[in-house]
């Protein structure tokens, strides 16, 4: 895969502050609770973003979530043509970003080990 270009780097960027914004001014969708968008990765030719978001929903609402952000799609465009400086917008994809939650996990696991290991040492 080819390498990202700085310019669809800065537009990810601009995109992602933009759209978290747009998303907690004016997004009205109930099954849209607190999202985070954690990343934007815009395609060389600036045509496609994928939106990487985090939920605080439960776990099954998370479909919910980027079901609702998918609809919305079309409006969140538009507004961020308001905002962004280009030719054409980019189409806008949006993706669950389940890092957090397997850095959390990871994060337990490894806590457990150490307190396991805490209540049974072992002499050397």
């Amino acid at each position: 895969m080819a390498k990202d270009t700085p310019r669809s780097v800065r537009l990810g960027d601009q995109i992602q502050r933009d759209l978290a914004e747009l998303i907690r001014r004016e997004l009205k969708d109930p099954r849209v609770g607190l999202v985070t968008i954690t990343s934007v990765d815009v395609s060389r030719d600036l045509s496609h973003a994928k939106v990487y978001v985090s939920s605080l929903a439960e776990q099954g609402g998370h479909s919910a979530t980027v079901e609702a952000l998918q609809h919305a799609a079309g409006f969140l465009r538009a507004r961020l043509g308001h905002e962004l400086r280009v030719r054409q917008v980019p189409e806008l994809h949006f993706v669950y970003d389940e890092s957090v939650e397997r850095g959390i996990r990871l994060s337990q696991l490894i806590d457990a080990a150490v307190e396991s290991d805490r209540r049974n040492p072992k002499d050397e």
